[in-house]
Formats: structure tokens, sequence, C-alpha cells
């Protein structure tokens, strides 16, 4: 990550635009080091920014840029995706500000499936006020597995500890019936290639977490362990892979014992993201795994509550941009 000879052509979606998105990414790179690692590009547009840039008092450099021309090596260099007539109001979910987050968006992910850009790191969108005929998505992974036709796991990585997830955003009332022996095998794979492939760890190591409170204590709180995960992860184990499990998710990370893999799957939304999120807030990363094209983000929201403060802290998305670099870097091995 401190080899400065290799700087990646990096896109960023500016994410809602009455979030802290804009905030993030200016506060980003007014340390000038950050453009000895990437050469930015923003999908966005330059009043927008310049207004925003002003608000909060920020230095960094900004320059129109249009795709497939030589970009600015010191600036951020900001492709015009939408016109310049919106207001920002901060803290407030609003329809216009969910347009322009998609029109970003999209505009990213085409020049990334173009080779525009390199890699992609998107600032935090409102799930609901960015909903549309084009977007029917529950967020980010999901549309972006369908725009570069993959299959998607959602992946919280961090120095530390890494987090993939057998399910996402569904309804907990969805997920004993969601979780299928197919499921597990193919989310299994998923993370063993991502591992290998964008973590250059050759012989990877999974835990999977259970479905119910003590993994069912033996059919007492449900069979779903005992029928479903521990017969896949046998046959699975049998195979040559590492995979172990089902564990107790209640004890799992305050005992230690995940320190001893080099992931783990946790099987619904927030039994992986609420001890992944306090364990690491900050430092995390959300990376979506098994797609062509490498994609991260901050592992926080649009944070509405302090947008337009000057509050936003920046940890999480600087190290999404990395993360977006070494995992791009690592793929060229």
């Amino acid at each position: 990550m401190e080899d400065k000879a290799q700087k990646i052509k990096l896109g960023i979606s500016m994410g809602d635009p009455n979030g802290v998105g804009i905030e993030i990414l200016l506060k980003a790179f007014e340390d000038k080091r950050m453009f000895d690692f990437f050469t930015p590009i923003v999908f966005a547009n330059t009043k927008l920014l310049s207004r925003q840039k002003k608000h909060f008092e920020s230095k960094t450099p900004l320059s129109p840029y249009t795709l497939g021309k030589k970009p600015s090596a010191h600036q951020l260099n900001v492709v015009e995706v939408f016109s310049s007539d919106f207001t920002t109001t901060f803290g407030q979910a609003t329809e216009a500000g969910g347009q322009l987050a998609f029109a970003s968006l999209a505009a990213a992910t085409k020049a990334l499936k173009e080779g525009a850009i390199e890699a992609l790191v998107t600032a935090p969108i409102n799930k609901k006020n960015i909903q549309s005929a084009d977007f029917s998505f529950p967020g980010h992974t999901d549309y972006l597995a369908h725009q570069l036709d993959g299959e998607a796991l959602m992946f919280m990585i961090s120095e530390q500890l890494r987090v993939g997830l057998l399910t996402d955003h569904i309804p907990v009332s969805e997920v004993a019936t969601t979780i299928t022996p197919t499921l597990v095998e193919k989310k299994v794979a998923m993370m063993m290639a991502s591992l290998r492939q964008d973590f250059l760890i050759p012989k990877p190591k999974i835990a999977v977490l259970g479905i119910n409170p003590h993994t069912g204590d033996n059919g007492v709180i449900g069979n779903e362990d005992d029928t479903l995960l521990r017969p896949t992860i046998e046959k699975l184990y049998a195979k040559g892979h590492l995979v172990f499990g089902p564990y107790a998710a209640d004890g799992f990370f305050g005992s230690g014992l995940a320190k001893e893999f080099d992931a783990v799957l946790a099987s619904y939304h927030d039994q992986g993201l609420i001890p992944f999120k306090t364990l690491t807030f900050g430092q995390g990363v959300n990376y979506t795994a098994g797609l062509s094209k490498v994609r991260t983000s901050p592992d926080h929201g649009t944070a509405f509550d302090i947008a337009g403060k000057g509050q936003a802290d920046i940890s999480s998305f600087k190290q999404a941009l990395f993360a977006a670099r070494a995992i791009y870097l690592n793929r060229q091995h």
C-alpha cells in the first residue's frame, strides 16, 4: 500500500449531495500526499463541489475533466454528469438529492465497466430517495452485481477482521428460509476466491456463524444449524476447504476466536455488521467481492445528522481508497 510506483486511476461517486460524501472527499484530498497514490476522477459537478468546497473552507483543488483525456495529476478531476442548478440542503433526504446520487453512481459504474477508471469508491447514498425506475435495489452491492453481471458478496474488511454475509439486505424473518446448502456453498466459494485473489491468502480459513442462538442448542432453539449448516460445512471440509462451524455468534467475537480465521461468514446482516462495526468503526471498509471490477466504500452512511457541520470523520473513506488500490494491485499479480 506504500508503493508509490503505481498510481491508480480511481473513480469516486459523490453519494447523496445532502450527506457527508462530498465533505469527506474534499477533506481526504486536502492531503497532497494522496495524489502520490491516486489519480482521482469524481463523477459529480464542478460548481456543486466548488460550493461545498467554499462551505467547508477546503483547499482541495478541482479540475473539470472529460473521460479519455489526460487527467490532472494533482487535482480532483471532476466529470460533469448533471447540471449545476442543485441547491444543497444538508441533512435532508430529497428527491433531487437521490436523483443526483444515482446520476453520479451510474456514470461512475459505466466508466468502470468500460475501463476508463481502474477501481471505484462509492460515497454513501440514501437507500430510499435513490429509488427510481432505474434503481430498484436495496443498495450499492446489488446494483453493481446487476450492472457488472456478477455474483456479489458483501465483504466488510479491515486490517484485523473480515466479515462476509450469507444474506444481506433482507428482513430477519426471511433469513432461515433464504439460506440453503447451495447458497452456503456459493458464498463460501466466493469468499475463498476473494481471499486468494484480492488478499493473496493461498489457503484461506473461514468460520461460519450459526443461524440460531447457540446454534440451536441441539434443536431446542431451531434445527437449521444441525440440518442445514453443519452438513454443508462438513461436506466442504471433506473436499479440502478449511471451513469450520457453525459457531454460536454471541461469544465468537468477544472470545477472540475470530482472530484464528482469515474471514468470517455471518448468516445475516446484523449478526455480522454489529460486531464488525463495534470493533473496527472508522477503520472498516465495505468491499463488493465476487465482481470483475473493484469497488469499495466507507463503513458508514450519509450521516444526515452531522451533514454540513464539518464534523465528518474521513478515516473510513481513506481506508476505502487505499483498500481499492491494494485490491486492484493484488489482482494484477
